[in-house]
């Protein structure tokens, strides 16, 4: 009967500790689960937040769109108004001509201002 009261004893003792690390184990898994819920809402709130950008975002994508088609329409309207033809062609022929003596004006001026300082530089670079 001893023999019994002592192993019963301490099958009592290991149902304890065996207990005790169920326990333990249930605690931390639902730390865990707390961790992760804590987790899963802030997730949930930036992807929230992250939606709302991407909303923003496309507003204003198309609002661009808007403000670029607009401008192309009036673009082609300004430019159907032009003069079109062998006079375009002139013109454009007569702009070009305008820009290279522009361009030859400005670079006999900077000659000349070389030339009054006492600079030769005799095609080298300065």
């Amino acid at each position: 009967m001893l023999n019994e009261l002592e192993s019963l004893s301490g099958n009592i003792g290991r149902l304890i500790q065996i207990s005790e690390r169920h326990n333990q184990a249930r605690a931390a898994l639902e730390a865990q689960l707390e961790q992760m819920r804590t987790d899963f809402a802030n997730v949930q709130a930036e992807l929230v937040q992250m939606r709302q950008e991407r909303d923003a975002l496309q507003n204003e994508r198309d609002s661009l769109s808007a403000k670029i088609d607009d401008a192309q329409v009036r673009l082609n309207a300004i430019l159907e108004k032009l003069p079109r033809g062998k006079s375009a062609q002139h013109a454009d022929a007569d702009n070009q001509l305008d820009l290279l003596d522009a361009e030859s004006t400005a670079h006999e001026h900077e000659h000349a201002h070389a030339e009054m300082n006492g600079e030769h530089h005799h095609g080298e670079k300065a």
